[in-house]
């Protein structure tokens, strides 16, 4: 109890979901591509916030557009074998979101990137380390767009 209140007296708090603009209240998200990451956790934090995620553009209120979700990854070193040891995993979106006809949020490009060491006797643990790296980026993603639609 007296930990809360010392965080709690210094300005500390734990951050929730954004408080996204009024008119947000039925959102569809428009995109190709529903099997995404980016896709899932936005649906997630959203409905997390309180917003009704429709399957229909015209029940809704408000429209976040996603014309690109793309992730891969690429080499960024190799050993003196020509062995890749270090991958960077990238996670590229543009979105813009709209509320009828007025633009909440002009459409916008955002990447974000990770890098790990490769080794190729652990193929398995690297694998999963690279899916990780792709979800945290994908949860990142989401919170910065989130953020951005709520200042809008």
């Amino acid at each position: 109890m007296l930990a809360l209140l010392l965080l709690g007296g210094c300005g500390f708090y734990l951050q929730g979901a954004p408080e996204l603009p009024a008119g947000m209240e039925r959102t569809w998200i428009d995109t190709v591509d529903r099997h995404s990451e980016f896709y899932w956790e936005l649906r997630r934090e959203l409905i997390a916030a309180g917003v009704e995620v429709v399957d229909d553009a015209s029940r809704a209120d408000s429209i976040v557009s996603i014309y690109l979700d793309d992730t891969d990854q690429r080499v960024l070193s190799v050993s003196a074998r020509n062995v890749p040891t270090e991958y960077e995993v990238y996670y590229t979106i543009r979105y813009g979101v709209t509320r009828g006809e007025k633009v909440l949020v002009n459409v916008r490009d955002l990447t974000l990137t990770r890098d790990y060491t490769y080794d190729p006797t652990l193929v398995l643990g690297k694998e999963r380390e690279e899916q990780v790296l792709r979800e945290q980026i994908a949860r990142d993603l989401v919170r910065i767009v989130l953020e951005q639609i709520a200042a809008a």
